[in-house]
């Protein structure tokens, strides 16, 4: 079993949509001409890598990273991660570590001063960023539209 945590490619968008589906099964899939135009345009963004745990050819983890340029801080960038996704199967066997190591990696390559997240208000998942070095620092706030 070899986990390999990379950028994601175009190849991997129908692992990704699965993923995604996973986290979210209320939502309709896409149609494949929006999946394949929405890819283009987060592939095509600066400063924006998806993330993905290759498990012997299988997806099962990804996390959606964006840089966000700042003027505070002496210039230095925060790194936004959104969409962080372990498939069941393998939750509990060091996939979302190896994600969110690689994500700390990404943010110190790129010269961040603070990666920041919002997580869902579940405890499991609350011990899970705890884990890895997070500290509940803020109150977030959402407004759906």
């Amino acid at each position: 079993m070899t986990i390999t945590v990379r950028p994601a490619a175009s190849t991997d968008l129908p692992g990704l949509l699965a993923l995604y589906g996973e986290f979210n099964p209320d939502d309709p899939p896409l149609p494949a001409q929006a999946a394949h135009r929405i890819w283009t345009n987060i592939a095509e963004q600066p400063g924006r890598t998806v993330l993905v745990a290759d498990l012997d050819g299988t997806l099962v983890g990804t996390a959606d990273c964006i840089m966000l340029p700042n003027l505070t801080r002496s210039g230095r960038a925060i790194l936004g991660v959104e969409n962080v996704v372990v498939t069941q199967a393998q939750r509990r066997t060091g996939v979302g570590r190896r994600l969110m190591d690689a994500v700390m990696q990404l943010a110190e390559s790129t010269g961040c001063y603070k990666v920041q997240l919002l997580a869902a208000d579940e405890q499991e998942v609350h011990t899970f960023y705890r884990a890895c070095g997070f500290l509940p620092l803020a109150q977030g706030f959402r407004r759906y539209l």
